[in-house]
């Protein structure tokens, strides 16, 4: 991977390419299949890795083994859990699996603390992705606490199917239901993880609604 490559996958650093230099030196790319737990609860967190491709799911387990999505992460993106375990020298505090095969840009901690104190730019990307990250946990805990958004989804899934059919996509839900399209992928894969609904491209089938 180029500089290009690195600042067309993070738009953050399309404006500091020393920036995007230095972190690309400091890492190395390592590879992951699906369905590899990458982090366990209470794991020490010995780097960070900004995800190049693939997809990453991070969620929490009860201890009667029920499991909630805390979020996904997506090439361009970084795991904020994993940034503040380092930063605050804890321990990883949900499971991180990866649900599609892919690549990251490995960066030690040693690497990834030096940086944080160098570059503005490193800096400004994982803060934005903690208030990002924080948000959705905001709307999650509403939907779960209160039944709120999980079950306005369900009802909009209802009324706008037809024949336990419906074409749309994420985003127009999202739109529809004023929240955010990771939110809503979000709860449309938990509710695909319980067998309630089959997920496509731009299509979801209804199976036990």
């Amino acid at each position: 991977m180029d500089t290009d490559q690195f600042q067309h996958l993070f738009p953050a650093f399309r404006t500091a390419p020393q920036a995007a230099r230095e972190i690309m030196t400091a890492g190395s790319v390592v590879s992951f299949p699906a369905d590899k737990l990458l982090y366990r609860d209470g794991d020490v967190c010995e780097g960070i890795g900004l995800l190049l491709a693939g997809e990453i799911r991070v969620y929490k387990v009860s201890a009667s083994g029920r499991e909630i999505t805390l979020y996904d992460i997506f090439p361009g993106e970084s795991c904020i859990l994993n940034a503040s375990s380092i930063l605050s020298h804890r321990r990883y505090p949900a499971q991180a699996l990866s649900t599609v095969a892919g690549r990251m840009l490995y960066l030690p901690q040693s690497a990834f603390r030096r940086l944080m104190d160098r570059s503005d730019v490193l800096r400004a990307f994982i803060f934005g992705l903690f208030s990002q990250r924080l948000a959705e946990v905001i709307e999650l805990v509403e939907a779960v606490a209160f039944g709120r958004l999980d079950q306005r989804l369900a009802d909009y899934l209802l009324e706008k199917s037809e024949n336990g059919r419906l074409e749309t996509t994420h985003q127009k839900i999202a739109n529809d239901l004023g929240s955010s399209r990771e939110v809503i992928s979000r709860l449309l894969k938990d509710l695909q993880r319980r067998g309630e609904i089959a997920l496509a491209r731009n299509r979801i089938r209804l199976l036990t609604f």
